[in-house]
């Protein structure tokens, strides 16, 4: 009798097994599926992604989201220099726009030890201040030129595709070539 109870016990284990076992590869199929469609979605409206595969056959890889001067640079679209002042653009773009890191010295008003401190502050707000210095003399070499200045803060800045950003593939030819221009003329003169 105590045989045939463990017997049970053990089919009703590997049984339960079995069913978790399908459930997970079921849970993983379905997640695969809607990847597929989001990653697919998002390509169709000009959005890259570089997948790096896994070192498991489980997993299918890593999709990893090209930015815009990394996919202009792989397709060898940008030169080395004008993808160096394209990511100064960038960044410079991004901390001058950046309004989340900028508290207010009022959050110490709770007390001691609270909040950032007074020095942080000052200090965020004076790398803000130099980073929108630098932008403008970017800028400036641009002639504040709105579509120069606008193709540089959406493709450096923001960080997305010229398909991303243009309505069809020949707006988005456009841009690249707007975007050359800019980089170069950029490129041209010390820049910070």
């Amino acid at each position: 009798m105590n045989r045939a109870k463990a017997l049970a016990r053990l089919h009703r284990h590997r049984q339960s097994s079995l069913e978790a076992g399908a459930a997970s590869r079921a849970e993983a199929a379905a997640l695969d599926r809607g990847i597929d469609e989001t990653v697919g979605l998002s390509q169709a409206r000009g959005v890259c992604f570089e997948r790096e595969p896994l070192a498991s056959e489980r997993h299918r890889g890593v999709y990893r989201r090209q930015v815009g001067l990394d996919w202009l640079a792989k397709k060898g679209r940008v030169s080395s220099a004008q993808r160096t002042v394209g990511e100064r653009y960038g960044y410079l773009y991004r901390r001058v726009t950046d309004v989340g890191g900028l508290g207010s010295s009022l959050a110490r008003a709770g007390g001691e030890g609270r909040g950032v401190p007074l020095a942080d502050v000052v200090s965020q707000a004076e790398a803000r201040a130099m980073a929108q210095q630098s932008l403008q003399r970017l800028r400036a070499r641009l002639g504040h030129q709105r579509d120069l200045v606008g193709v540089c803060d959406r493709i450096c800045g923001q960080e997305l595709t010229p398909r991303e950003v243009a309505a069809t593939d020949r707006e988005a030819m456009v841009l690249e070539a707007v975007l050359k221009v800019a980089l170069d003329l950029m490129e041209g003169g010390p820049a910070a």
